[in-house]
C-alpha cells in the first residue's frame, strides 16, 4: 500500500553518513517540491496560510535586510569608487553600483536573509508541530500536509523574496549614490547618467527571476527539514534548524551560479 503524505518522501533523512540515505534524502525533497508546485493548481487554493506566512516572513525578514543592505551596499561602493579612481574613471560608479546591486548585491542579500531568518522560523515552526505529532493528526483527518502547508509557505518565500529583493537594489543604488556624492566627491549628474549604461530590463528581469527562485527554494528546504525530523524534542529542531541554513546557502549559491551564467549568455546575444 502506497504512503501518503511526509512519509512518502522522509526515507533516509535521517541516515546522512550514507551514500544512499543522502541520494534518498536528495529524492525525498524533489518528490515533495513536485508536489508542492502540483499543488499550486489545485482547488482550494489556501489563501488564509499564504497571506499570513507572507506577514510573517517579511516581518522577520524586513529588519535585517535593512541592517546588511546598507553597509553591505556601501562598503562596496566605496571599493569599487577607489578602483575606479585609480583607473581615472570614476564618473563610471553609477555604472558600477547600479549593475552590482541589480544583478548580485540584490540576489545574495536576499537569500542571506530569506535563508537566515525566514527559512529557519518556517522549519521551527513545522519542525514544532511534527514532534507535536500534529502532521500526523492532520493526515488522519484527510488533510495533505502538502497542500495545506508546503505550497503557502513555498510561495510566501518567494513572493517575499522578490519584494526584498526591490528594497535591496533601490537601497544600493541610493546609498551608492549618497556615499560617492557626499563622500568621494562624485559628480552627481555623472552618476546618475551612468546608472543605466550597463543596466537595463533584462538585468533588472534575471535579478527578480533570481530572487524569486531563492525564496522558493529556501522555502521548500525549510518545509522539507520540519516535516522530516527525526527524533524529537527540542534538539531535533535545532538541528533542523540548523541543516537549513546549511543546506538552503549551498542549493542557492548554486542556483545563483547557474542562472547568472544563463542570463549572461542571454544578454549577450
Amino acid at each position: 500500500m502506497a504512503t501518503k503524505g511526509p512519509e512518502r518522501w522522509s526515507t533516509g533523512i535521517s541516515l546522512p553518513n550514507g551514500v544512499s540515505g543522502a541520494m534518498q534524502a536528495v529524492g525525498g525533497f524533489f518528490a515533495m517540491a513536485l508536489d508542492a508546485v502540483r499543488f499550486v493548481f489545485r482547488r482550494p487554493f489556501q489563501w488564509r496560510e499564504f497571506l499570513e506566512q507572507s506577514w510573517f516572513v517579511a516581518r522577520v525578514s524586513m529588519a535585517p535586510t535593512l541592517l546588511v543592505a546598507i553597509p553591505f551596499t556601501t562598503l562596496v561602493s566605496f571599493i569599487l569608487n577607489i578602483l575606479l579612481r585609480e583607473l581615472g574613471a570614476a564618473d563610471l560608479s553609477g555604472a558600477g553600483a547600479a549593475f552590482g546591486a541589480v544583478t548580485q548585491l540584490g540576489p545574495l542579500v536576499t537569500v542571506l536573509i530569506v535563508a537566515g531568518a525566514g527559512a529557519t522560523a518556517m522549519c521551527a515552526d513545522l519542525g514544532s508541530r511534527t514532534i507535536r505529532e500534529e502532521i500526523d493528526a492532520m493526515e488522519v483527518l484527510g488533510i495533505n500536509p502538502v497542500q495545506r502547508l508546503v505550497t503557502p509557505r513555498m510561495l510566501a518565500s518567494g513572493l517575499v523574496a522578490l519584494l526584498l529583493n526591490s528594497l535591496v537594489v533601490i537601497i544600493g543604488i541610493v546609498g551608492g549614490y549618497v556615499f560617492s556624492v557626499f563622500v568621494q566627491d562624485v559628480n552627481p549628474g555623472a552618476f546618475a547618467a551612468g546608472i543605466t549604461l550597463l543596466t537595463h530590463v533584462p538585468e533588472v528581469i534575471i535579478s527578480c527571476v533570481k530572487a524569486a527562485l531563492f525564496g522558493l527554494i529556501a522555502g521548500l528546504v525549510a518545509c522539507y527539514r520540519g516535516l522530516t525530523i527525526s527524533g524529537g524534542g527540542a534538539k531535533a529542531v535545532g538541528n533542523a534548524v540548523n541543516e537549513t541554513v546549511v543546506y538552503a546557502f549551498m542549493a542557492l549559491f548554486v542556483i545563483n551560479v547557474v542562472v547568472t551564467a544563463i542570463g549572461i549568455r542571454m544578454t549577450t546575444r
